[in-house]
């Protein structure tokens, strides 16, 4: 850990090794730095550069040997350059999932002689309400379009299924 001395403070200072961007619209070339976690990305202040990285070329310049000096001293690279350094063979592990994590609405079958569970509850109520809004929707458009319901009343008369004529086998 860094510390600064301050008026007879002492601030640790938490540090991260992250990207910073840097490059062209469209063009995206990232810097590896070393800065405090509380500083912003794109405030341009950082203690160390130890690299850079072109996802598009895909040829990074790392200083492995700083990278790991960093680590050892309490540096904890984000997510993203902690899996860029696991495919540059700098650190071993295991990558992290860096995609935002999607929860799907399960709907769970009521069991038998039981009351369903309080969380399909909340899903089914949903479908319920997205119904009703749609209802509504379908009910105002027939409202604001009376010839609307001329042209349904039209196509159900020319969609009914003609009788079919049975043929006689002799």
């Amino acid at each position: 850990m860094l510390t600064k001395k301050s008026q007879s403070a002492r601030i640790v200072l938490m540090l991260k090794i992250r990207l910073q961007r840097t490059g062209r619209k469209h063009e995206p070339t990232f810097r590896l730095v070393l800065t405090d976690s509380q500083n912003s990305t794109k405030s341009g202040r950082f203690l160390e550069v130890l690299g850079n990285h072109d996802a598009r070329r895909d040829n990074p310049a790392i200083k492995k040997e700083r990278i790991l000096h960093w680590i050892s001293k309490g540096a904890k690279p984000t997510d993203t350059v902690h899996n860029l350094l696991i495919s540059q063979k700098i650190i071993e592990g295991k990558k992290i999932n860096v995609l935002p994590r999607k929860s799907p609405i399960v709907k769970e079958a009521p069991k038998e002689g039981g009351a369903p569970s309080p969380e399909a509850k909340p899903a089914a109520g949903l479908e319920e309400a997205v119904e009703k809004t749609s209802e509504k929707k379908a009910e105002e458009k027939k409202e604001e379009t009376p010839m609307a319901h001329k042209e349904e009343e039209k196509k159900a008369k020319t969609e009914e299924p003609k009788p079919k004529e049975e043929k006689e086998v002799s």
